[in-house]
């Protein structure tokens, strides 16, 4: 019976956690984290411009 509830409880929240991972509203930030890997190495930003904020 517990073990029934609990992998009910977890199941809504795997639900509900994918949905607010997936919502519109985070699409923005997914979109950065997406970008990170192709982004300029900030170690050679810094050697080309070393007063550029990084």
């Amino acid at each position: 019976m517990i073990q029934g509830i609990v992998t009910a409880v977890l199941i809504v929240l795997f639900l509900a956690g994918s949905a607010w991972v997936f919502s519109s509203k985070r699409k923005p930030a997914m979109d950065a984290a997406a970008r990170l890997a192709l982004d300029e190495d900030p170690t050679e930003a810094r050697a080309k411009n070393p007063h550029a904020k990084v």
